[in-house]
């Protein structure tokens, strides 16, 4: 084999040899900086204490969540020294644990510490009883429905635009689970860049897939445009973060592979999981059947909470993916529609998403209303499919259809 080119080796013809010997120690460092395991193997010269080799420790392996919403799922663990860490070492580096992690707040609001189990399966399935124990099965629950929806929000976002974590520098984050009491909520922090998730106590536990991929989707808001909590911004800010959490479902449920937005797997509605009713808290086809949020854009819009002036630009955006109806009596009709066909035809849930992300990555700013919105999207839109083609109009029409701009005919056979 002496005579073989590189390329030609076979394992066989291969043969390893002592070089030389070195007096060494192998040195086993086991450490917790925080809750981030520090866990290295390393070979330290004893002739001048030089490192000659070092490897880490921490084994990243496949466990099994019994999840709440989703069946058994795959989530990614550490195993060290026996044990297995809910950190996720293949995602994100850095930030508070080194990798993407989900934390224990038993009943605080800190974020707490990892979750650590003797074995790799992980969960009940059942909805977490207020009262008990955050830790056992049925208190890993939580913790499961956490980890599967950063995997898979993580993904989406990865695969469909390569950017990496919230912040597109793949900086790491977290979620910590059981955050108070019996809490009927789930938030990003700005201040940690992480997201807590309640117990919930009129909702189940807050841990769906849409759910995560809608506080996520937040962080990476406030990494880019940054949109201002409040008034028109705010609603805008709030319907990225549903658009976000309704295309990561999609993601997810159609295998969580692949780089394109399945045209299925979502349901258009937020909240419907951890709703003991089975009532969604939002409809995006149809805000308004909430009660309280506009199905258009009015002068008063910027004068409402957030989670309801959100509502039109939700629209907006489901009939850019999916289009409209001309049936006047459903959900699905616009009156603002009044060129041809008076039902728009949509881009399908991809394409809608691609200029959507582009948009609030790259053009809209912390004031950004409807208004500035609609000409950000079309800005986007043709740069990414062409100024004139039939996705420019889609975003012309859907924000037509939400009294945001004029109407415009579709191109024949759009």
């Amino acid at each position: 084999a002496r005579d073989k080119q590189e390329q030609e080796l076979n394992a066989l013809d291969v043969q390893e040899v002592v070089d030389h010997y070195e007096l060494a120690y192998l040195v086993h460092t086991r450490m917790v900086v925080g809750d981030k395991p520090v866990y290295h193997d390393t070979i330290v010269s004893a002739r001048d204490g030089a490192i000659l080799a070092r490897w880490s420790m921490l084994q990243t392996v496949t466990g099994v969540g019994h999840s709440q919403y989703n069946g058994d799922v795959p989530i990614n663990t550490t195993l060290a020294e026996g044990k297995y860490r809910m950190i996720d070492d293949t995602r994100g580096t850095g930030g508070t644990f080194g990798a993407m992690a989900i934390t224990n707040a038993n009943h605080g609001t800190s974020a707490g510490s990892v979750y650590v189990n003797d074995t790799n399966t992980w969960g009940d399935g059942k909805q977490y009883v207020n009262g008990g124990s955050t830790t056992n099965a049925n208190g890993q629950t939580a913790a499961v429905n956490a980890m599967w929806g950063l995997m898979n929000t993580y993904d989406t976002m990865k695969n469909v635009f390569n950017w990496l974590s919230l912040d597109g520098h793949n900086t790491a984050t977290y979620i910590a689970a059981h955050v108070n009491t019996a809490y009927d909520n789930a938030y990003y922090s700005d201040t940690c860049r992480c997201m807590f998730i309640g117990d919930g106590a009129s909702f189940n536990s807050l841990g769906s897939i849409d759910v995560i991929g809608h506080e996520m989707g937040h962080g990476v808001t406030a990494a880019t445009s940054n949109l201002t909590y409040s008034g028109e911004s705010g609603g805008l800010n709030e319907s990225s973060s549903d658009i976000n959490g309704e295309a990561v479902e999609a993601y997810a449920r159609g295998g969580g592979r692949g780089d394109t937005i399945p045209l299925t797997g979502n349901d258009w509605v937020l909240g419907k999981e951890i709703s003991k009713s089975g009532t969604p808290l939002r409809w995006m086809y149809r805000p308004s059947k909430d009660g309280s949020s506009p199905d258009a854009w009015n002068s008063s819009i910027k004068r409402l909470d957030v989670h309801y002036s959100s509502g039109p630009n939700n629209r907006m955006f489901y009939f850019l993916a999916q289009g409209s109806s001309a049936d006047k009596a459903g959900d699905y009709y616009s009156k603002y529609l009044v060129k041809t066909p008076a039902a728009m035809t949509g881009i399908g849930l991809d394409k809608a998403y691609r200029i959507w992300f582009k948009a609030n990555t790259t053009k809209f700013t912390s004031s950004t209303n409807y208004a500035d919105a609609r000409a950000r999207m079309i800005d986007a839109a043709g740069e990414l499919y062409g100024k004139n083609s039939k996705e420019a109009i889609a975003v012309q029409r859907a924000y037509a259809a939400i009294n945001v701009g004029a109407d415009v005919d579709e191109a024949p056979g759009q």
